[in-house]
């Protein structure tokens, strides 16, 4: 490793020159769009200055190379002095900066991945860290590369729990290549923040979580030169630097005082701070600082066409749980392709996940309960296209990280979620580990796609179309072990149901998926004898939904359509089809659905008590015949 050796006095005025440049940027840009953080921006200028322009490795021909450094800005209101150091560094013009937050323009009010040099969307507060620690992850041990991490991280979002479980995930796995640059500037939103310039407590806290940790002035543009060479000789553990900063730098009459926070200065004040910033230049003409030239050496990545091994090899007679055959699957993706990783939190002996673990060691995270950084993680592992994440744990945990999954959708990730352990049908655990609002909170996602497989068959292959299918994706997997529906050679595709029962004298249709497909089975088999015949509907995929076969079995059969799931009423299969067929007159849907928080019991007690049994849907039809 290289020793550090100080920049030359010519180029640390520069770099405050160019801290100048991006503070003023950022007051014009906030100006010029009558909204923003101007203030947030100039208690980063330094660092962002350092970075781009003496520290990092990046192209500007491809901003997203596989090569270069990569960086998050987590307190992503500070978006204009970002698109301000990618201006000064000559990938567009800067008279763009000007066209911040207008709806014609990709400088969006917080980042995101419009912009060919934004990886992960930030700016809901406390989640760039774990994304981060993902794209550290994948560079020191997927992708076996020497290229580095930087993160920006706002004081006031280091209150975000989420932080702290990136901060315990990157020192576990000893991600040498993430530098935290922690922006203390001590002032929030509406407050100061809970320690405001308390450095000692900062590092103590840092330090206590195992990282590498410096505390300097985050204005000094020498001593920032000096921490990200000293970051880069550290071996075996990431690390914090702490820049103790003040909220308005550079601004004279703004800076650290309160009620600045997100917007802009107005023109009286925006013209005199230019000003005074400009006098500070000392070098006004261009700068001539480039990106030093990536150096990192990183394998080529093929994630197209991901095929299962071979089939699926069930016998008819047997009963496999969804959650053990989406092991199975994600084994057979393993071994066709080498790019599909798999994370769990501390759940994988229950979801099946440790299947894929005891197969490829080297490419299954755990990242233990913690499962807004679970998401984050596996959303930075996705990132420019270096794997194929799967992300799994219970169904019902996955709520606590709907923040990050929002964001993902945001980032454009392609992320799949595994959700075990869903609906009333698990049994005796009781309702806090039901999955019951799993499938409304996946459909609301924009450009998600939602797998219900209902039988071993139809899971794996779920899994496959998911490790092909772009956008944020989740399979829906449940415990009880189910018969098998589908013959091994059978067909599935996304936005295909499949009829399976159908006859002549239909005269409902019902739709189920998993355990409530096999119970509306049974029940069609028991209300023959009553004469009564049942068309069956398994959609496979809740999102999108077959709205075509839908619509045109429910025709068949007098208009008359009945929901059966393992969830509750609202937001999830019913729902769905309800919105399917709004438009159609001749069709009515009754819903049958999980209506109150459930209790323990056995899950065919749990399943009758709660509507959605064989018995409940014998019922179910008779009311919809006498309608």
């Amino acid at each position: 490793m290289t020793a550090y050796h100080r920049p030359d006095a010519k180029t640390l005025q520069t770099l405050k020159d160019i801290a100048n440049k991006l503070r003023i940027h950022s007051i014009e840009a906030t100006q010029a769009s009558n909204s923003g953080h101007p203030t947030s921006c100039c208690s980063s200028a330094e660092i962002m200055s350092v970075l781009f322009f003496h520290t990092m490795k990046y192209t500007l021909e491809n901003p997203r190379g596989p090569a270069n450094d990569r960086f998050v800005l987590s307190k992503g209101h500070a978006a204009p002095i970002l698109y301000a150091a990618w201006a000064e560094a000559g990938l567009f013009d800067v008279s763009l900066l000007l066209n911040l937050r207008k709806l014609d323009s990709d400088l969006e009010g917080h980042p995101t991945p419009r912009l060919p040099f934004v990886d992960v969307a930030t700016g809901s507060l406390g989640q760039g860290l774990s994304c981060a620690a993902g794209m550290a992850y994948t560079g020191k041990y997927f992708d076996k590369s020497d290229y580095r991490v930087y993160c920006i991280v706002g004081d006031g979002e280091s209150a975000e729990g989420s932080i702290w479980e990136a901060m315990a995930f990157a020192s576990k796995y000893k991600l040498d290549n993430l530098v935290a640059i922690f922006d203390v500037n001590r002032l929030g939103q509406s407050d100061p923040t809970a320690l405001e310039h308390d450095m000692e407590t900062y590092r103590k806290r840092s330090e206590s979580f195992g990282w590498n940790t410096q505390v300097i002035d985050g204005h000094d543009v020498e001593s920032l030169c000096k921490a990200f060479h000293d970051a880069s000789t550290v071996k075996g553990v990431p690390t914090c630097i702490l820049a103790k900063t003040f909220k308005g730098k550079g601004i004279e009459d703004v800076v650290d005082k309160m009620n600045w926070h997100g917007k802009p200065l107005g023109e009286k004040e925006a013209k005199k701070a230019v000003a005074a910033l400009l006098e500070k230049i000392v070098h006004n003409e261009p700068h001539g600082l480039s990106p030093h030239h990536p150096t990192a050496v990183v394998p080529n990545v093929d994630i197209s066409n991901i095929q299962l091994s071979e089939p699926p090899s069930y016998k008819k007679e047997e009963a496999v749980a969804t959650r053990q055959a989406y092991a199975t699957a994600l084994v057979k993706l393993g071994k066709n392709n080498k790019h599909v990783v798999a994370m769990d939190g501390d759940t994988k002996n229950s979801t099946f996940a440790q299947k894929f673990q005891e197969a490829f060691p080297d490419r299954f995270i755990e990242c233990y309960i913690a499962e807004q950084n679970l998401v984050g993680v596996g959303i930075g592992c996705a990132c420019r296209d270096r794997t194929i994440p799967f992300i799994s744990t219970f169904a019902a945990f996955l709520t606590r990280a709907f923040d990050q999954i929002r964001m993902g959708a945001i980032s454009q990730t392609n992320a799949n979620f595994v959700g075990s352990h869903c609906g009333v049908s698990i049994g005796e655990d009781g309702p806090s580990q039901m999955a019951l609002e799993d499938l409304a909170m996946f459909r609301s996602i924009p450009g998600s796609t939602v797998f219900y497989p209902s039988d071993a068959v139809a899971c794996e292959r779920a899994v496959e179309l998911a490790a092909n299918t772009k956008g944020i994706c989740f399979i829906r997997t449940s415990r009880p072990n189910i018969p098998m529906i589908y013959s091994n050679d059978e067909t599935f595709a996304v936005g295909k149901a499949k009829v399976v029962k159908q006859s002549s004298a239909d005269q409902v249709t019902v739709i189920g998926c998993c355990v409530t497909l096999v119970e509306a089975l049974t029940a069609a088999k028991e209300l023959e004898e009553e004469g009564i015949s049942l068309r069956i509907i398994d959609p496979f995929t809740i999102k999108p939904l077959d709205a075509e076969t839908i619509i045109s079995n429910a025709r068949r059969t007098g208009g008359r359509i009945i929901t059966v799931e393992d969830h509750y009423a609202w937001g999830g299969l019913g729902d769905a089809v309800c919105s399917a067929v709004s438009e159609c007159r001749d069709i009515v849907v009754k819903k049958l659905a999980v209506l109150e928080v459930p209790r323990s019991g056995k899950p065919a007690e749990l399943v009758k008590k709660y509507g959605i049994s064989s018995d409940c849907i014998k019922k179910a039809v008779h009311q919809i015949l006498d309608m």
